[in-house]
């Protein structure tokens, strides 16, 4: 597996597209926005699921982790089954959230990868995405990354998705 952990616009999707493009072999893309839009409408604005503050802040309740937890052990599943897996979150609790996904992983072995990008670039990126609360790249810019330990960072502040994707690739073997 391999688990990108950036802020919100900080440029991991494009980076997954590009690793699915050079890596040789196959690999599933699953990401944190995925599974929030799988959530059920009730979760999506409430204390129990997700809230987004008008100001771009992100907290999550309990509705929210369990089915996290499920997501999680879900994929950890299908690369246990064989598959290649990369991985697109956000890890709003920084180290916690690091854990939580060793905890999942077990024995199945990940590349860490940090995706980082300046603030202001974030955040002029997610006014041009439009599908954002302002204030959410800001927010999350170095805060996702508090106490995570990577195998590899990578930062898009000034550095394109492929050349990033080649990065990861050179230490997956790819």
């Amino acid at each position: 597996m391999i688990i990108l952990n950036g802020g919100s616009s900080s440029g991991k999707t494009g980076i997954v597209r590009c690793l699915q493009a050079v890596l040789p072999e196959p690999w599933l893309a699953f990401g944190v926005d995925s599974f929030v839009d799988a959530l059920p409408a009730r979760l999506q604005e409430s204390d129990a699921g997700l809230d987004i503050a008008a100001d771009g802040r992100v907290s999550v309740g309990a509705d929210f982790r369990a089915l996290e937890e499920a997501w999680t052990e879900g994929i950890v599943a299908m690369a246990r089954a064989g598959a290649r897996i990369v991985v697109d979150d956000v890890f709003l609790g920084g180290t916690a959230s690091q854990q939580r996904w060793q905890k999942a992983l077990g024995d199945v072995a990940a590349l860490w990868v940090g995706v980082r990008c300046d603030s202001a670039v974030a955040a002029g990126r997610e006014i041009a995405r439009g599908d954002r609360v302002r204030g959410m790249a800001a927010s999350q810019a170095d805060s996702v990354h508090r106490g995570v330990v990577y195998d590899l960072e990578v930062d898009t502040s000034h550095t394109e998705s492929l050349e990033c994707a080649l990065a990861i690739a050179a230490r997956v073997g790819g």
